[in-house]
């Protein structure tokens, strides 16, 4: 369900690290001498013991510059360095105990405490999502609670996961379009991953020659020491970030026989079976590491795993496991669209909302909670939260495509939709999907009140629609409505046609030119339309049924109620 790279925020921070590390281990590679008389005389990479980490603003980006601060609690003094360009920075030889480390700049501040093992090699990896304290605390609607601690899950939710059925009448209420769009929505939200930061300046600034190159190096030193734990991890972890899974996994287990105990290594040979399409080994190898260490990361990616083996209940539980070992951004979102994925609507708005409380300015978690309250029929929040969401970054396509589509199937015309996807036109005038959606929320108010000029107005936009994308069979099929509405039938049947020849599983279209050809008298072209439409929905009727069964439902019990076991 959850590709690796563009699914896990957490997997693909680890990159940076990586990324940002390799030249200076290919550089103690190289200088160590040709022969290998005196090893215990030239220290190598094992013995780094130190945090790396990256620091981001709340939309993701990395934040240069700042001040990061780290101090040993009962020791006076702190080390102090700053972050790179791409968000970086490293403090190195440090001892075994616990650390505080803060990063600031320009008022943001953001704190995480790290403890570190002795074990030679350890270099912990960290996140600091840097933002205005006053502003993180912040309800979307303006309600600030008392302090950030009411969102560590001190207080539990007010609902269980107790169990998972097969479909039978499944959540939500509305319309059979309402109730088709909510499900085809909450399969998006789980793909609403944010880029990882400092990916784009340190995996894309590296070219593909610097690549190879490193590569040829990192081989070389393998040929070297072929049972070394350092040369084989080096190199399986660069195959791992450039998404060679199945290259990756013997390196990475050669590493693994060198030091089992070796964590970061386990977990991205996790990762590289995740990759590989072998879950039920990335599992196993979490599971292990679950017993050395009890962690948010672990807990998510087991998450992810038991999803993909079609284990939810395992997989809500692992995720919100996470959230209340570490409730971040990341953490928080992939809960509440575990929840509404499987149906559990009225939950998922329930942990989106501590998640927007919590992060005001997560574009994807406005996104998630105003798809889960329409997905309750809340169609009128349901549009606010959206367009709050589509206000944190305009430039993001999402959230308009979301209102959009929100906006086609509820039974009414939703406040600021219209005028936040005439935004959506402005700032992206070639994409037809824009067009489309402005003009379908101006024909939706047309069922109130009709006006000409808006009229007009939507039949330009849906023009325009076509002409940048002739494949935009949906922007045909209104334009034919719109002339079969003036009684220019003729041209209704040849914007119908474009509309099949775009998309023959167009059963509208089919239904549509149908009644076309019946109004003009060719009844047999009629009845074969006619026909044709009523295969397309049986077989439409059939395909949904499918899906709705491969998505087991969430069996929720909410305060008070008995309990039961889960079905296995």
């Amino acid at each position: 369900m959850k590709d690796l790279f563009k699914s896990r925020f957490g997997a693909r921070i680890r990159l940076a690290g990586y990324l940002s590390g390799t030249i200076t281990a290919l550089l103690l590679l190289m200088v160590l001498p040709m022969a290998v008389a005196a090893p215990q005389a030239s220290p190598d990479v094992r013995d780094a013991v130190g945090i790396r980490g990256l620091v981001i603003d709340s939309r993701g980006k990395p934040v240069g510059d700042a001040v990061v601060r780290l101090a040993e609690p009962g020791v006076p003094g702190a080390k102090e360095t700053k972050s790179s360009a791409t968000g970086t920075f490293f403090f190195p030889e440090l001892s075994r105990g616990d650390y505080r480390v803060t990063a600031e700049k320009s008022g943001l501040r953001a704190v995480v405490n790290v403890h570190l093992e002795s074990q030679s090699g350890t270099v912990r990896k960290v996140k600091l999502v840097i933002e205005d304290a006053g502003s993180s605390q912040r309800d979307p609607k303006g309600v600030s609670p008392s302090s950030m601690q009411a969102m560590t899950f001190a207080d539990k939710p007010n609902f269980t996961v107790a169990g998972v059925t097969d479909w039978t009448a499944v959540g939500g209420h509305g319309s059979d379009s309402s109730l088709r769009t909510s499900e085809a929505l909450a399969s998006e939200t789980v793909k609403l991953k944010p880029e990882a930061p400092g990916l784009t300046a340190e995996n894309k600034g590296t070219g593909v020659n610097e690549r190879s190159e490193i590569a040829r190096k990192m081989r070389e030193a393998l040929a070297k020491d072929p049972a070394g734990f350092e040369a084989n991890h080096q190199l399986g972890a660069l195959y791992l970030h450039g998404g060679q899974y199945q290259e990756s996994i013997p390196l990475l287990l050669r590493a693994y026989q060198a030091e089992p105990t070796n964590y970061d290594n386990e977990y991205d040979l996790a990762l590289a079976y995740e990759g590989a399409g072998d879950y039920a080994q990335g599992r196993e190898r979490v599971r292990e590491l679950l017993k050395r260490r009890n962690n948010a990361d672990l807990h998510r990616l087991a998450g992810e795993l038991d999803e993909k083996l079609d284990d939810p209940l395992s997989a809500v539980r692992e995720f919100e496991q996470a959230t209340r070992l570490d409730p971040s951004e990341q953490n928080y979102f992939e809960w509440g669209s575990e929840l509404l994925l499987h149906r559990a609507v009225w939950q998922a708005q329930e942990v989106f909302h501590k998640g927007a409380v919590a992060y005001p300015k997560s574009s994807r978690m406005l996104t998630g909670l105003g798809t889960a309250l329409f997905g309750g029929a809340r169609y009128d929040e349901a549009a606010r939260y959206l367009c709050d969401a589509s206000d944190l970054n305009p430039a993001d396509s999402e959230p308009y495509i979301f209102m959009g589509k929100i906006q086609m199937a509820a039974p009414n015309p939703l406040p600021c939709v219209e005028q936040k996807l005439a935004r959506f036109v402005e700032r992206q005038p070639e994409n037809s999907l824009a067009d489309y959606l402005y003009a379908m929320a101006l024909l939706k108010n047309q069922e109130r009140s009709a006006d000409k000029q808006t009229l007009r107005k939507a039949e330009g936009l849906l023009t325009k629609a076509v002409t940048v994308d002739p494949k935009c069979a949906d922007g045909y099929l209104e334009l034919g409505i719109l002339s079969a509405s003036q009684n220019n039938f003729q041209r209704a049947i040849e914007l119908y046609r474009k509309a099949i020849d775009a998309n023959p599983q167009l059963g509208d279209a089919h239904y549509r030119l149908a009644v076309a050809y019946d109004r003009i008298g060719e009844s047999p072209k009629a009845k074969q339309e006619f026909q044709r439409h009523d295969q397309i929905a049986k077989q439409q009727a059939q395909d949904v049924e499918r899906q709705r069964r491969e998505v087991k439902q969430f069996m929720i019990l909410q305060p008070g109620q008995p309990t039961f076991p889960p079905e296995q």
